[in-house]
């Protein structure tokens, strides 16, 4: 068997998918996306 190790970037699109499956609006997700990325 194959063991797939996970990227840290895959494992975080998993994250902000399942943050909008829950229900959290798309424009909440970008201001969110851009207030981490500037810090």
């Amino acid at each position: 068997m194959k063991t797939h190790m996970k990227r840290p970037r895959e494992s975080g699109k998993l994250g902000w998918i399942f943050l909008w499956l829950i229900g959290i609006p798309i424009p909440v997700l970008l201001v969110l996306f851009l207030l981490r990325g500037c810090t």
